[in-house]
């Protein structure tokens, strides 16, 4: 029998807060989101998500009828759940959340930046994950401003196939470039020309490196740096890992403007990746589409689009 093909899908979901600007997050994004999760075929067997709030002002304000205590997370799941119930589709995901960052006002959490990753576990068995214990990737240029940065992390899953074989999963959302640093103003580029986001850029990598070893691994999420920056190159060229896109031939990383996977008013970016390292076989990236395209299944759901692949493990 041949080997099944897993789907992977990355995708920065805003705080399920675009109809509002990102401002409050409302149960619309959420539904159709879902819904639009719904209609990949075959289903995603791991979803990685960016900019997932926790609980805060900016998740609750415009979100009526949430029980109390309820994360963006679990309403999120609860919208997905609902959508698969009603296509009478069995409900196969199991949800994991991985906090960053509260920004208070007193003790009161004004918002809250996170990470989340959904596993179908009809398809993949859970081994271990650092939930608990996020890896901080943050580079701080000025230290005495380390408490006011927000923090950015790396979650990790390791899971295993139906044959039993292993598959490391990290998800991230690197920082923007910061303008304390002289090339910040001497370039005319900035994303993905950081300086601290080459100093993350390496972090991560070290990480991928210590936990999977020589096991196949699969890094995603918004790298808010677009192909031919620093960072794309110190993930591929200096640090040797596959990007999906390059690979499959979905983009040329000499022209970075090409595929845009965000965009802000008229501004086209490509700053969300899927790179992969260790014996690990990339076979398509159906169900990706531009950002701004409207035949998009994603499209206006978010100020990124997702990206959607499909492997094989070797």
């Amino acid at each position: 029998m041949p080997d099944r093909a897993l789907r992977i899908v990355t995708y920065n979901v805003r705080y399920f807060g675009h109809a509002l600007r990102g401002l409050a997050s409302t149960i619309g994004p959420k539904r159709r989101i879902a819904a639009a999760l719904l209609t990949l075929d075959p289903l995603p067997d791991i979803i990685c998500m960016q900019e997932v709030d926790t609980i805060s002002l900016r998740s609750r304000l415009a979100h009526r009828g949430g029980r109390d205590g309820e994360t963006q997370l679990e309403a999120f799941m609860g919208r997905l759940e609902a959508a698969f119930d009603a296509a009478e589709v069995p409900f196969p995901y199991e949800a994991f959340y991985f906090r960053a960052h509260t920004y208070k006002l007193g003790s009161t959490p004004i918002y809250t930046t996170g990470l989340a990753a959904l596993v179908n576990v009809r398809t993949l068995r859970i081994n271990s994950h650092n939930v608990h214990s996020p890896e901080h990737i943050t580079h701080h240029h000025l230290q005495r401003w380390k408490s006011r940065k927000q923090s950015r992390i790396c979650a990790h899953l390791r899971l295993e196939d139906e044959k039993g074989r292993p598959l490391h999963v990290f998800n991230t959302h690197l920082s923007l470039p910061t303008p304390w640093s002289k090339t910040f103003w001497s370039q005319r580029d900035k994303m993905g020309f950081g300086e601290n986001q080459v100093h993350e850029a390496r972090r991560l990598v070290a990480f991928a490196r210590a936990h999977a070893g020589a096991e196949p691994f699969v890094l995603c999420g918004d790298f808010n740096s677009p192909p031919a920056s620093p960072v794309y190159r110190c993930l591929t060229e200096e640090a040797g890992l596959l990007g999906a896109q390059e690979h499959l031939g979905q983009i040329d990383a000499r022209s970075p403007r090409s595929f845009a996977t965000a965009g802000f008013m008229r501004l086209r970016m490509h700053l969300d990746h899927l790179f992969s390292g260790g014996r690990l076989n990339w076979l398509d990236l159906d169900g990706t589409a531009r950002f701004g395209d409207p035949a998009g299944r994603f499209h206006g759901l978010s100020d990124h689009v997702p990206l959607v692949g499909r492997f094989s493990l070797a």
